[in-house]
């Protein structure tokens, strides 16, 4: 189970339509359909029924929905963290820490 394919998923369940979600996600049509059957085949189970005219939710896509949500949230609440900590951050420095060079000279 990767990211992009629950990205991918959470989008098709929105908006019921693979090709809708690959606009919304700018990716090809056959880009989000692969994703979607990778996710499938790693979970062994079907997320959508195929078999109407417009996609539907099976039971086990209905109960993969809350998760894939917490899962992408958590991770875009880690990219926050991270970024805004690496553009925020300086390097930290010790006050009054001396190092030593390799030949035994104090650096200050």
């Amino acid at each position: 189970m990767q990211i992009q394919q629950l990205r991918a998923f959470r989008e098709v369940a929105a908006e019921l339509s693979v090709t809708r979600a690959a606009r919304n996600l700018n990716y090809a049509q056959s880009t989000v359909t692969a994703q979607i059957q990778n996710l499938e085949e790693s979970l062994g189970a079907a997320l959508f029924d195929r078999s109407h005219r417009q996609l539907a939710l099976t039971e086990a896509g209905l109960r993969l929905l809350p998760y894939a949500r917490t899962i992408l949230e958590a991770a875009e609440e880690g990219r926050r963290a991270v970024t805004t900590e690496a553009v925020c951050a300086a390097p930290v420095r010790r006050a009054g820490v001396r190092r030593r060079a390799r030949s035994g000279a104090r650096i200050r």
